[in-house]
């Protein structure tokens, strides 16, 4: 069995629970904040339907550079509205999905690097990056909007 075969069954489950999150925020409390400190609920939730996009990265590339050329990386706008939340999502989840299950058992084993400044922050295998950063990350996320 390939390795993407056994990873898609996980990927659908998270990503049902992400979309379960995404669709059920409140439109009129998009400023809420869960804490002082943490973003507003259209920002947390923005994040989620975004962050699925790291599927395709992850697996296109061998290393990404945070900031790149030490320029700060652009923020994503932050949703106006739950249908934009839910279609960026669904957009994301549907490349990565693709992106996932045509990757080779060879790929998904590469290490994939996250820099700063050209500093090697941490070094992963593909697999693990997607699992950890993409799948698992989620969970937090999902914790402080359910709050």
């Amino acid at each position: 069995m390939a390795i993407s075969d056994a990873l898609l069954p996980e990927f659908d489950q998270k990503m049902a629970g992400v979309r379960k999150t995404v669709e059920r925020v409140p439109a009129d409390k998009s400023d809420w904040q869960p804490h002082e400190k943490s973003w507003s609920m259209m920002r947390l939730a923005g994040h989620l339907a975004n962050r699925v996009g790291w599927t395709s990265m992850t697996i296109g590339i061998e290393q990404l550079d945070v900031p790149p050329g030490g320029e700060p990386m652009a923020t994503p706008p932050t949703p106006t509205s739950v249908a934009e939340l839910l279609a960026t999502f669904d957009t994301h989840a549907a490349e990565a999905r693709a992106a996932m299950a045509g990757a080779s058992d060879e790929t998904l084993m590469q290490p994939w690097t996250l820099l700063h400044n050209d500093q090697t922050t941490l070094s992963m295998l593909k697999i693990a990056v997607l699992r950890t950063f993409v799948m698992n990350y989620a969970i937090h996320h999902r914790a402080q909007l359910d709050s």
